[in-house]
């Protein structure tokens, strides 16, 4: 059930602000470099680059009240917010290019805040190895990568809480977490008590792909705005070495592939974050280059030969 794409807008944010070692500030860089923006074109996308948004470089602190650097995630999460805003109100569909995932925060807060503009409901796909559901007094780190979900349910500092214009921005029932296998404690508890829903690696291994998708994607209609959020360390590393926090145990590359036909299948998909690439980290580019082949996928580059009409 394919339907023909919106207009794609490519949007980059070239910082590790949030994140716990440096490099993904050149993920925006190395999804181009992977030719993203010609291949979606050559599956009759109208694609725009939108070039690289800007803001504060990463000052490499210590966190302050179990925070780092929450200034310079506020200031980049509002300029993803208003960027990721604009097209969503051009009637485009934003790829968000990372960047390290606490910009999610930004990107899903505009998409919320497009929803309720629009009278649509908001269904989000948070494809990655880790909940990000940390706050400040359960984080080990402080880093704000591993909290924008909490964030947008309206747990987390009010300068964040409040970027899309509502307190929460979205509900846990929006979410489905797929591919989860590293969780702090704290932040288990926090996840289960909040009710998110979420289909980790042990689900995967014992139903399948398949099923977890299912599952993931039941109920959508012609009313709801899908939102993927896909951290490339979701992936397993033996495939996707280019990131800063490899967990072992990932999807394989057929699974993964699996996960993003059946998105697409929907025909619903109609935002995107690309998030925790880091070229610094990679080998010959093959991570981006990965990224990329799925996001094809997602774009109805599909791998089935027989006729489903």
């Amino acid at each position: 059930m394919n339907t023909p794409h919106l207009p794609v807008s490519l949007i980059g944010a070239p910082t590790d602000i949030g994140a716990g070692s440096r490099g993904a500030s050149m993920g925006p860089e190395a999804l181009r470099v992977a030719q993203i923006g010609p291949i979606l074109q050559s599956h009759g996308l109208e694609v725009a680059d939108r070039g690289n948004l800007a803001g504060p470089s990463n000052p490499w602190l210590p966190p302050v009240d179990g925070y780092r650097h929450l200034a310079e995630v506020t200031a980049w999460n509002r300029a993803v917010h208003d960027a990721v805003h604009a097209e969503l109100a051009l009637g485009r569909l934003p790829i968000l290019l990372g960047g390290d995932h606490c910009l999610g925060l930004g990107s899903i807060s505009a998409v919320a805040r497009h929803c309720r503009e629009d009278g649509k409901k908001l269904r989000v796909l948070w494809l990655d190895a880790h909940a990000d559901f940390n706050t400040n007094v359960l984080t080990p780190s402080g880093n704000l990568h591993g909290m924008p979900v909490a964030c947008l349910c309206g747990h987390g500092p009010q300068q964040l809480i409040e970027i899309g214009g509502q307190v929460p921005a979205i509900s846990p029932k929006w979410v489905r977490q797929i591919g989860i296998r590293s969780v702090d404690a704290g932040e288990k508890r926090f996840v289960h008590q909040m009710g998110l829903e979420v289909f980790d690696m042990r689900f995967i291994d014992e139903h399948g792909m398949r099923h977890a998708m299912e599952l993931a994607l039941a109920t959508l209609d012609a009313n709801t705005h899908l939102h993927v959020s896909f951290d490339v360390d979701f992936l397993d590393p033996d495939i996707a070495p280019g990131v800063g926090t490899t967990v072992r145990g990932g999807p394989s590359y057929r699974e993964a592939q699996l996960c993003m036909e059946m998105i697409a299948d929907t025909g619903r998909l109609a935002s995107l974050d690309v998030m925790e690439l880091n070229p610094a980290l990679d080998v010959r580019n093959q991570t981006a280059e990965l990224a990329v082949d799925l996001i094809e996928s997602l774009f109805g580059k599909s791998t089935l030969m027989r006729d489903r009409g």
